[in-house]
């Protein structure tokens, strides 16, 4: 078992280095020249984020749609991963975090509008779209749906359900004594509570939930950067210089920095991956391009402004606390780092990770079962919702290194499908543009079908 679970390990670690590096982050390139800089919109995503479409089709308002994907895409690898990127590479990783959102934020548009022009209706009025649908629909390539399908169901029991829900039972165990089989009863019943009532009630709990737990983490943030006000400016100085030292560019295909950089970046905001685009196929929108613009602002505020900050803090700490810089743990140091914050530091941080990890189960669980209500049918879905249950509390109360692995490999190989999915499509993404973007209040002509099974 140890060496099935070596080599587990080494395939995860393959598959996260340069192979997913090169295809993610060459489809986000490809994507931004494709689309002619879409980012550009990311404003007026913002802006269309908090403007309600109401008599469009759809389940759940856009920033419904986007609060979960966010619940989703905000969790513990914008604390813990932006740590290991630091720890790993330097400080400069995490200028090439951020590019990775920067060019990230073309990909996320890119699959949403695939996701949303594709979806279809379920005879009862629900929406179902991803990758899944705009493969089968679009690309008239049943076969990569399925395989997408499949991995996004298995993934979600592993990477959005028992690694989520083991992080939340470990942080409580370790900072506050609390066992993790009361963790885990408790985790179960605060998720079972939300995702019984389908997509309305989880997005109902993420509106509220996501701007409370993103500002409680970066108040945290900024009172450390605060009390390290006079190191910010070395911090900013080392962070762009670390990023294009001989170590940052050397090294073989990649250098060490720039390899741990861009790879926790695109597994943080998950853009190309194709997750946050089966929640946005639910969203009330007029055209595939209002969503998809508000889509891609949850690659903004997840890489681009909390993954910097993370970034910020944890040099700043480290400069202001030179001893730190030897630390290898990634946990450890960012608890430190946080427990500059006198006597309340190392609470605030145990308590953002547990609802960064919660937030992740709920959006994760929606993924999922879209993924399998695409597989079996509607029938499937109180099935999936107990089960995803039952591993939540099973995650809080196991050793899960092997599971998160396994997990960890399924989520980067639902990039492949995905991605050929968006090269295929691009001419269509790009007509879809060139139809609303100069027009992002008419209404789409095209009738949503009715599913027929």
């Amino acid at each position: 078992m140890q060496a099935f679970s070596d080599i587990i390990a080494t395939i995860d670690g393959w598959l996260w280095g340069f192979p997913l590096i090169i295809v993610l982050l060459g489809t986000h390139i490809f994507m931004t020249v494709r689309t002619g800089f879409i980012q550009k919109y990311v404003f007026k995503g913002i802006k269309l984020s908090v403007t309600p479409d109401p008599d469009s089709d759809g389940e759940v308002s856009q920033f419904g749609a986007l609060a979960t994907a966010l619940a989703a895409t905000i969790g513990t690898g914008n604390i813990i991963g932006v740590s290991t990127a630091f720890i790993a590479g330097g400080p400069g990783a995490i200028l090439w975090m951020w590019f990775t959102g920067v060019f990230g934020m073309a990909s996320k548009y890119a699959e949403t509008v695939m996701s949303v022009k594709y979806r279809v209706q379920t005879k009862d009025g629900r929406m179902l779209g991803g990758a899944m649908m705009a493969l089968e629909r679009g690309l008239k390539q049943k076969w990569l749906a399925v395989t997408f399908a499949v991995l996004a169901t298995f993934a979600s029991f592993g990477i959005g359900c028992m690694t989520q829900a083991n992080a939340i039972s470990t942080g409580l165990s370790q900072n506050f004594g609390v066992p993790t089989w009361i963790s885990g009863i408790f985790i179960a019943v605060l998720v079972g509570v939300v995702i019984i009532g389908g997509v309305k009630s989880i997005t109902r709990v993420t509106e509220k939930l996501v701007p409370f737990m993103a500002l409680f983490y970066v108040v945290g943030c900024l009172v450390i950067l605060i009390m390290n006000i006079k190191f910010l400016g070395s911090a900013f100085a080392l962070i762009i210089t670390d990023a294009f030292t001989a170590k940052a560019v050397g090294g073989g295909l990649l250098g060490t920095v720039i390899r741990y950089g861009c790879a926790r970046g695109l597994f943080s905001n998950e853009s190309g991956m194709g997750s946050a685009p089966l929640v946005a196929a639910a969203a009330k929108t007029r055209n595939p391009i209002r969503q998809s613009l508000v889509s891609m602002t949850g690659t903004f505020w997840d890489t681009v402004v909390i993954c910097l900050i993370t970034g910020l803090t944890l040099t700043t700490g480290v400069l202001a606390h030179p001893e730190l810089s030897s630390m290898t743990d990634k946990s450890v140091l960012t608890f430190t780092v946080f427990e500059q914050i006198p006597v309340i530091g190392k609470p605030l941080i145990a308590i953002a990770i547990a609802l960064f990890a919660y937030s992740t189960l709920l959006g994760w669980s929606y993924y999922g079962e879209k993924a399998a209500e695409y597989l079996v049918g509607p029938s499937v879905i109180r099935v999936y919702k107990i089960a995803f249950i039952i591993f939540a509390f099973i995650g809080s109360v196991s050793a899960l290194e092997l599971v998160w692995n396994i997990a960890d490999i399924l989520n980067g190989l639902m990039v492949i499908p995905n991605v050929i999915g968006m090269i295929g499509l691009s001419g269509v993404i790009v007509a879809e543009g060139k139809r609303y973007l100069n027009d992002i209040d008419a209404y789409s002509p095209d009738e949503i079908p009715i599913l027929d099974k």
